[in-house]
């Protein structure tokens, strides 16, 4: 399908076709201009003359006789950016005012409750909430105005540049579409004002006190996902409903993300890195953190060390504060241990945060000069944080214009010197940007309830997320920009949507045979676990997995919408290259039972709201565990049927032969189960196809056939002994 219909497709019924794009008339001006076959101009001729004709073809007419010319798609296409703009601005200023009038209704229902005494009323909540959420699906519907667009001016120029490539202006057009204010304007406010609107429905600052909790042990489980840069806003909206935005101060007000930088410390073999990659128990990871842009005034210097579940002990994260001339004390173990600790108990701490932060101290700064620790990478990223106030139960971070950036090749001054300066310039490998932003989910899961909100489900099962298991910043930069240094690399650097990032910094020798040229290594093992899929595997670099669930959340329908279909269209829309619905699932026993077809499942992959299913390496083992607890029954069975064959072969007892064989055959279908299962399961886990991985009707028709046979035998052998007796 052309762009053109698809942008049709898909245009807003509230906004009409109008404001968009007019693709099919820039695209019928190339048709026209690429039709033509004008005489060249004169490259070397550096004068000209304001009465001379202009060019004529063979039959002596004006080259462009249709008078359609490169000037006319520019003012054609300047016309049509300018439109895009006007409107978009005009939408931004209709949404502030709406958000306004919801800020006053809610001032003012609030107020009218307290003067009676009374909580704010049911109905007045509910009403504030609707126009809330339509303020919010506004917004998201001017951000896919905005996007459809955006695509349509990427596409009409790529499509000049191809008819037209003696008048290359693709690079022009889109760094100066980059530079308008309908592309780069920045309306976090928006998603300010309407977590406010929430936070102040919900009554967030009464949910909890400071305390509350300090006495509660709990279990504490985070998972990292990617997300496309288009589900972001979306994805914010749907935490916000639900927990507040952590706020940040500027000179220009309140923002919903903080500039975060994060300085790496490894040394030269880089044995941190390495020890994060393998998981190996106790390995850690050493950081300086600051927040804000500008030079760095205060530091955090953090600790993280990796502990498998299994162990039965937890990852944990510890950090103390410095101020950012001490740096180099803690690099180079020489910070005045002593004189801050009695300063902290004069200030009047306990003697046990004492001992502890002195404890952390010192680990850290003599770990940092026994392992000849230095800078290594930095990671750098608008951190955008959801939690409710002295409420731990559920916090979640956004990362996004996430990059990474090498702290190697300057000269360090004896650690004075331990991150670059920000007026260096950066080399192409030396940066590294990561196309997705990192959505971080941190569950506090208390009292043995190992459930998640509803809401926290809804949202991972919602097309918008996809779960990269163990994903690390710093793992991915060391690998991507320290190519020759690292002897191993992790196993989502083979994600193809990663491939053209990785390749402009310079690192495409990790990447795997059909990307680079070079030994995929293990990696080939891990390919389950890509996000977005890998090209080895032909798949497509628009999220393999994503069920219809995805075109749905593209229209914000998540949970209880998604299943009920809501929305116009939904399932009437053209498949474009960004709408891949994932592969249907056979059932695992259709060869014994031809009612469960492909269709029907079909169907149910189409309704469910399901993501990527989730993945751990354990799950290999789990899975071939059950299939040897099959083939050890199998192997049971057949030596009893082997034993009572032999037995009754040498008493003559013909029902005795019969039953031996018929347990044979039962064994014999045992194993084949076993087998037919292990292999079935294995495909679904490595192409992580979303649903039911288990079987519940096969084993109960091989236990009802093991029960029927053994029922027989028993009334078999009652007879028997009820004929000797007679």
């Amino acid at each position: 399908m052309k762009y053109g219909e698809h942008l049709k497709a898909n245009v807003a019924p509230e906004y009409g076709p109008e404001p968009y794009l007019d693709y099919d008339k820039l695209d019928e001006i190339i048709r026209v201009l690429s039709k033509q076959v004008p005489s060249s101009a004169d490259q070397t001729s550096r004068q000209i003359s304001l009465t001379t004709p202009p060019q004529t073809n063979a039959q002596g007419l004006a080259a462009d006789v249709k008078g359609e010319t490169e000037e006319t798609f520019l003012k054609a296409l300047d016309g049509e950016m300018a439109k895009v703009e006007s409107f978009t601005l005009k939408k931004v200023t209709a949404l502030r005012d709406k958000i306004r009038a919801t800020e006053g209704n809610i001032r003012d229902s609030t107020d009218i409750a307290k003067s009676n005494g009374d909580p704010l009323a049911k109905d007045s909540r509910e009403r504030l909430l609707d126009q809330a959420e339509d303020i919010a699906e506004d917004f998201l519907r001017l951000e896919k105005f905005v996007n459809i667009n955006f695509m349509g001016f990427h596409k009409i120029l790529k499509k000049h540049d191809k008819h037209l490539p003696n008048n290359p202006c693709k690079n022009f057009y889109v760094n100066r579409m980059h530079a308008q204010a309908w592309v780069r304007g920045d309306y976090s406010d928006l998603v300010v004002r309407l977590s406010h609107i929430y936070s102040s429905l919900r009554q967030d600052d009464l949910a909890k006190e400071p305390g509350d909790e300090a006495n509660q042990s709990f279990l504490r489980s985070t998972t990292k996902y990617w997300v496309k840069t288009e589900d972001v806003s979306r994805v914010k909206y749907a935490v916000l409903k639900h927990l507040p935005l952590f706020l940040q101060k500027t000179s220009t007000g309140e923002t919903d993300s903080q500039f975060t930088n994060s300085v790496y410390l490894d040394n030269d073999s880089l044995e941190l890195y390495h020890g994060r990659l393998d998981k190996t128990p106790g390995a850690i990871a050493l950081r300086l953190r600051w927040y804000g842009v500008g030079d760095p005034k205060l530091v955090f210097v953090e600790r993280k060390t990796h502990n498998e579940k299994w162990t039965g002990e937890v990852s944990v994260k510890e950090r103390f504060m410095i101020d950012e001339s001490e740096v180099h004390q803690v690099l180079t173990n020489t910070y005045p241990i002593e004189e801050k600790r009695k300063a902290m108990l004069a200030k009047g701490k306990s003697q046990k945060e004492a001992d502890e932060w002195e404890q952390l101290v010192r680990e850290i700064t003599q770990v940092c000069v026994s392992k000849q620790l230095v800078p290594t990478c930095r990671t750098q990223c608008m951190r955008t944080a959801f939690q409710i106030p002295f409420d731990a139960t559920v916090r979640v971070s956004l990362d996004t214009n996430l990059c990474m950036i090498s702290e190697r090749g300057y000269d360090l001054h004896d650690m004075k010197v331990w991150h670059r300066d920000p007026s260096w310039v950066l080399e192409p490998n030396e940066i590294t940007r990561f196309p997705h932003a990192v959505l971080e989910i941190k569950l506090q899961l208390t009292g043995g309830n190992m459930t998640p909100p509803q809401w926290v489900t809804e949202l991972q099962n919602s097309g918008l997320l996809y779960e990269c298991h163990k994903y690390s910043k710093y793992v991915h930069g060391c690998s991507v920009l320290l190519p020759d240094d690292v002897r191993s690399v992790p196993y989502w650097v083979d994600d193809v949507s990663l491939r053209d990032s990785i390749n402009a910094s310079g690192g495409s020798r990790i990447l795997a045979d059909s990307v680079a040229g070079v030994g995929s290594g293990a990696n080939e093992v891990y390919s389950h676990l890509l996000p977005f899929g890998d090209v080895s595997h032909n798949r497509s670099a628009t999220a393999v997995g994503r069920t219809a669930a995805s075109k749905m959340a593209s229209k914000g329908l998540i949970g209880d919408k998604a299943m009920k279909g809501d929305g116009p269209g939904l399932f009437n829309e053209p498949i474009m290259e960004d709408d891949f619905l994932g592969e249907d699932d056979d059932y695992c026993c259709s060869w014994m039972f031809p009612f469960c077809s492909r269709s029907n499942n079909y169907a149910m992959a189409i309704v469910a709201p399901t993501s990527i299913q989730k993945i751990e390496p354990k799950v290999f083992l789990a899975n071939e565990r059950t299939y040897l607890h099959w083939l050890h029954h199998g192997v049971i069975l057949s030596t009893i049927a082997s034993g009572i064959l032999a037995f009754s072969e040498d008493s003559g007892e013909t029902w005795g032969e019969v039953y031996a064989l018929i347990l044979l055959v039962v064994s014999l279908g045992f194993c084949v189960y076993a087998l037919h299962v292990y292999l079935w399961r294995t495909a679904q886990i490595r192409s992580r196809i979303p649903g039911r991985w288990d079987d519940p009707i096969g084993p109960m028709a091989l236990g009802a056939i093991l029960a029927v046979i053994l029922t027989v035998n028993f009334g078999t052998k009652l007879w028997e002994i009820s004929q000797l007796q007679n």
